[in-house]
C-alpha cells in the first residue's frame, strides 16, 4: 500500500477540496484535480469541491457533508521538481506556504477542526509558471490528471474498506 492508500484507509467520508487560480498557469493544479474527479468519480460517500481561492468559503458545506477526512489539493511552492507531489499536514510549514490564496490553509484547518471531527491532509503539486494570465503548463495537467485517476481508483476500488 502506498501512502495515498494510507490517507484513505477506513475513511467512510471524504470530502477533496481542489483550491487553485486557473488563470495563473500551474496554480490551477487543485481546481484540474477537482474539475476531472467530478467527471470521474461517482462516489456519494465523497464530496469534490472546487474551491477555487477561497476554501474558506465552502466550510459550511464541508461541515454539513460530516466527513471524516478532508484532503486540501493544490499547488504549493516546497522548493522541489516541478510537477513532484508532496503529502503533508496542512497545520505544518507547507499549509503556511500556500500565498496565492486568502487564507493559509493552516488556519482554516485549525478552524474547521472546532466544526468536524475529521483527519486533514494536503496533497500538493510543485509548480513552475504562477503568472497572471497564463496557461498551466503540460506537465501539471498531465500531474492533475495522474492524481485525479489515482483518486478515483482508491475511493471507487475499495481504498476505503
Amino acid at each position: 500500500m502506498n501512502a495515498l492508500e494510507e490517507i484513505f484507509q477506513g475513511k467512510k467520508r471524504v470530502v477533496i477540496c481542489g483550491i487553485g487560480n486557473d488563470i495563473r498557469g500551474d496554480d490551477a493544479f487543485g481546481v484540474l484535480v477537482a474539475e476531472r474527479l467530478k467527471e470521474l468519480l461517482d462516489n456519494p460517500s465523497v464530496l469534490v469541491i472546487n474551491c477555487g481561492e477561497v476554501p474558506e468559503n465552502y466550510t459550511g458545506k464541508i461541515r454539513d457533508f460530516k466527513p471524516d477526512l478532508v484532503v486540501f489539493v493544490d499547488a504549493v511552492d516546497f522548493r522541489g521538481d516541478v510537477g513532484e507531489y508532496i503529502i503533508a499536514d496542512p497545520e505544518g510549514t507547507i499549509g503556511e506556504a500556500v500565498s496565492t490564496h486568502g487564507l493559509p490553509l493552516k488556519f482554516m484547518t485549525q478552524f474547521m477542526k472546532t466544526m468536524v471531527k475529521a483527519d486533514f491532509v494536503l496533497i500538493g503539486c510543485q509548480p513552475a509558471l504562477t503568472g497572471l494570465f497564463e496557461e498551466p503548463s503540460g506537465l501539471i495537467q498531465e500531474r492533475a490528471e495522474r492524481l485525479a485517476r489515482l483518486l478515483v481508483e482508491i475511493l471507487n476500488g475499495g481504498g476505503n474498506d
